[in-house]
């Protein structure tokens, strides 16, 4: 870093009595540099009182500057990923008095003190103080690895910049939205308060209008301390505590709100038990009366060292568990059955339903998955049918009671409070289209589906850039937006996205100049995308973020890809097909294009046929993004010469580490995964029930290792791998 100017400026006003910009700017820019080497690097360059002398010189000048509340810059929301020095770890669930018994009897081996929360129904957050100030924020992600959302959670009200101690703290909680925020402000827009927290808490902009962070509250559930050698050389020591329940005290008393907690203290594991089914009997009736969404309650064993004793399970720590509300089950009328196009073509019917509360929500559409649904409920227009919402997610029609009457159409509220009119139906069997509801082509069965394969279908198209959209995370780009961009018929392929210029924006209806400023910026950021990401983004039915990264991993290049797809039907034994035998003499199966797919550990047959056709049928849309935007080699490993760099690997069998874990490690390991057993194979790692590529594997000599072997030869544990772009759950 280049030397910075002395904190202590004289400077004048550009006009008397006004203080001096240049000046302003500059304090802010060394006070960014300074908070950045103190906080976040444990590197001072200046002493306390130097840097408490910069901070007040900035404050007396501009009191609303806003690098007074920052340390260090605040990147963009999710463009920065985070690894979590303590893994934010799901809960084992619960809906049954006899689980929440066989949590204390066996599974905490009858425990006596435990400490129970609400279940918040919002959105994980992992805030980290460094010497009492905070310096990041992150999402849960998956679990190991979140995003960067420091900048959003610093306008959350209730999340203080500095602790009442200056110490190193990891504290995990739920972000909220009030109900009675939500209903004020968000209800007609939102479809419920728990998105809208999420999407708060993730948008880049803030006039994307998802929601105010302002508007959302933290609620803390745990804290945890870095260990010595990780701590700030200046921070103090962490509070002595052997009970989780003092810890959530001391939140409380360095100015972070816990979630309401109550200590449960019992003589005996049967006491401990009923106390703990009490509770959800408590919470259970004060549901509805609580200021924001909960969907059960968290019990926790209050004594730290027990917990330490218990451990943890593969996917959740044996001292905790989620009791989760049982589902919602009502009843309502079926008035119509719409179909709609989803993006890779499947036509799909949803319920159009006589309004019901159900979890808290007016509920007028339900999924009913495909056509073989409807013959499976015998379901009628017309009929009384039961509503189930589980988890609080989308409500399904789960049973067909029988032919509704008038009656039951009686006293039913629109979410926005009118009244409903509408009249029962004629009891029929719905129909089943023969043509796309949104382009009047004929449709295909495909298994359970019927599909649209026009790929010029609007409904297709409008769904199809909302996933480019979500899969490259830009933000300001929702389905609204593209529905209005397909519409006005500026967007007629996904390719057209790029030709938008500015001046296209702002004639849209609510697009003003800032907000179409964000959309080309975000446009922008994707003009060059690698392979992997630009295959993802695609929306080829099968393959998502890990698939995608796999393929591109192995053909590099995109004119590679397009090669294999021209030979995707070429015979064995032809020059497009390959070699009609292998190295031993036997038949192959598949021609080279396949069978170099099929290598890639993960992909089968059907899926590399069903890529392959995918693209060929999208080749008119993959040359014109050739020429929109710029799709790069994949980029090949630079990891460091290792003890497996050019060795192959297949795996099989069940293992401690997800299987991705190890793909991913030997990757970066300089090493090549396979999905078969032959004399080429180095290395074949082995989990329980191995099965036959074991006993192979044995006969042709291949060295077998286990999980433990493959992180000897690594030098270190198998990481956990990173979390897929989030994406809005598909029709399929």
């Amino acid at each position: 870093m280049p030397p910075r100017a002395s904190p202590y400026m004289a400077g004048r006003g550009d006009v008397e009595g006004e203080p001096d910009s240049a000046e302003i700017a500059a304090l802010a820019d060394q006070l960014a540099h300074h908070s950045d080497l103190y906080y976040n690097h444990a590197a001072p360059e200046i002493s306390d009182a130097e840097f408490d002398a910069l901070f007040d010189q900035l404050k007396a000048l501009d009191p609303d500057n806003p690098q007074l509340s920052k340390v260090g810059h605040d990147p963009d929301p999710g463009s920065v990923k985070v690894e979590h020095m303590f893994p934010m770890r799901s809960l084992d669930k619960a809906t049954e008095d006899e689980e929440l018994t066989h949590f204390v009897y066996e599974t905490t081996m009858g425990a006596l003190r435990f400490v129970s929360q609400p279940k918040l129904d919002g959105s994980a957050l992992s805030l980290e103080y460094r010497k009492g100030r905070l310096v990041r924020a992150a999402t849960r992600g998956n679990g190991e690895r979140g995003e960067d959302v420091t900048r959003n959670a610093r306008r959350i009200t209730n999340i203080p910049e500095s602790l009442a101690a200056e110490v190193d703290a990891h504290i995990r909680g739920e972000v909220v939205m009030p109900l009675a925020t939500f209903t004020e402000k968000y209800a007609e827009s939102a479809p419920n308060p728990r998105n809208l927290a999420a999407g708060a808490l993730r948008q880049k902009h803030l006039e994307q209008g998802k929601a105010d962070a302002a508007d959302l509250l933290f609620y803390a559930y745990d804290v945890r301390f870095p260990p010595p050698e990780s701590r700030h050389p200046d921070s103090q020591p962490p509070p002595v505590t052997g009970l989780d329940s003092e810890l959530l005290q001391w939140l409380s008393e360095v100015g972070i709100s816990p979630a309401p907690w109550q200590a449960i203290a019992t003589q005996t594991p049967e006491e401990a038990a009923t106390a703990l089914i009490s509770q959800t009997r408590e919470w259970s009736d004060q549901r509805d009366e609580f200021s924001a969404e909960i969907d059960g309650v968290v019990f926790k064993l209050d004594e730290l060292a027990n917990r330490d004793l218990l451990g943890m399970t593969a996917h959740h720590p044996r001292w905790a568990l989620a009791w989760k509300f049982p589902p919602e089950v009502v009843e309502t009328v079926l008035l119509d059955i719409v179909w709609q196009t989803g993006r890779t073509g499947a036509v799909t019917p949803v319920a159009r339903l006589a309004p019901q509360m159900v979890a808290g929500v007016t509920v007028e559409n339900a999924t009913l998955h495909n056509p073989g649904e409807l013959a499976r409920l015998d379901i009628h227009l017309g009929d009384k049918v039961r509503l189930v919402r589980r988890g609080d997610v989308i409500p399904k029609v789960e049973k067909v009671i029988g032919a509704a009457t008038a009656a039951d159409l009686e006293n039913r509220i629109h979410a926005d409070g009118t009244p409903f009119t509408g009249e029962l139906p004629p009891r029929s069997r719905p129909e089943i289209p023969t043509e796309c509801p949104a382009c009047g082509q004929p449709l295909s069965e495909d298994g359970a589906f019927i599909r649209c394969t026009n790929l010029d279908c609007p409904a297709r198209l409008t769904r199809a850039l909302t996933y480019w959209c979500r899969a490259l995370e830009m933000d300001g780009v929702g389905e609204k937006l593209a529905e209005q961009l397909c519409d006005s018929g500026l967007v007629k392929s996904l390719a057209d996205l790029y030709r938008i210029i500015h001046a296209d924006l702002v004639g849209l209806e609510r697009m003003a100049d800032k907000s179409a400023d964000n959309v080309m910026r975000e446009l922008d950021a994707t003009r060059t995308l690698p392979l992997a990401k630009f295959l993802y983004a695609l929306g080829l039915p099968g393959i998502g973020p890990e698939l995608a990264e796999l393929i591109a991993g192995e053909v590099l290049e995109l004119p590679t890809l397009l090669d294999m797809v021209e030979r995707r039907d070429a015979e064995p034994g032809t020059d497009d097909g390959g070699p009609a035998e292998d190295e031993n003499g036997r038949p192959v199966k598949h021609n080279s294009a396949i069978s170099r797919l099929v290598a890639i550990d993960g992909i089968g047959a059907v899926v590399a046929q069903q890529l392959l056709a995918g693209l060929a049928l999208r080749r008119d849309l993959v040359d014109d993004f050739a020429i929109t935007i710029t799709i790069e080699r994949q980029a090949e490993s630079t990891a460091a010469e290792t003890a497996i760099s050019g060795k192959t690997f297949c795996i099989t069998g069940t293992h401690t580490k997800p299987r991705k874990a190890l793909q991913l490690a030997i990757k970066g390991g300089g090493g090549k995964v396979v999905g078969s057993v032959s004399s080429k194979l180095d290395y074949l790692l082995a989990g329980e029930n191995a099965g036959s590529k074991l006993t192979k594997a044995t006969d042709l000599g291949v060295t077998i290792l286990s999980e433990a072997d493959l992180e000897g030869l690594l030098g270190g544990e198998v990481a956990a791998p990173p979390s897929p772009s989030p994406l809005a759950a598909d029709e399929e």
